[in-house]
């Protein structure tokens, strides 16, 4: 809807960097504004997706029982989404989960953060946007292989 497209066209001319954080489950149409970002980050066991598995398999299959199908051929979790381009770091989660430790997940979290922020600093207003335009518009665009 427009208010989306808004939000992002927004998000797009921002000249400061911008860093999104999937911690658990990152869809729908915010999905792509968290994708306006010049650095997505995720943590290993959050997913991330246009559309939800039980949403897509309800497409495809007529019913959301084949979400596990769905989600399997959507490639949506952190690594197969690094492997595509789509996110730029995968945040490894404590044993067991973030929830089992929040602490030592903040931690890995903001080690992230702070390594992607040194990198960004360094840019010019126009070298962000330009950064963040570039980074949008290959999305979508893979030539490898996901197994």
């Amino acid at each position: 809807d427009v208010y989306k497209r808004q939000s992002i066209e927004c998000c797009m001319e921002l000249k400061v960097p911008t860093i999104s954080i999937i911690i658990g489950e990152g869809g729908s149409g915010g999905a792509i504004a968290l994708a306006s970002s010049n650095k997505v980050i995720q943590l290993e066991n959050a997913i991330y997706s246009v559309i939800s598995p039980e949403g897509c398999a309800s497409i495809l299959w007529k019913s959301p029982e084949n979400a596990h199908l769905a989600a399997e051929a959507m490639c949506i979790t952190a690594e197969n989404l690094q492997k595509l381009k789509l996110i730029d770091e995968l945040i490894p989660e404590p044993l067991g989960g973030a929830h089992n430790n929040p602490d030592q997940a903040a931690k890995l979290l903001k080690e992230g953060i702070l390594k992607h922020l040194k990198e960004l600093k360094f840019l010019t207003n126009d070298a962000i946007k330009t950064d963040r335009y570039k980074k949008y518009r290959k999305m979508g665009r893979f030539d490898g292989e996901i197994s």
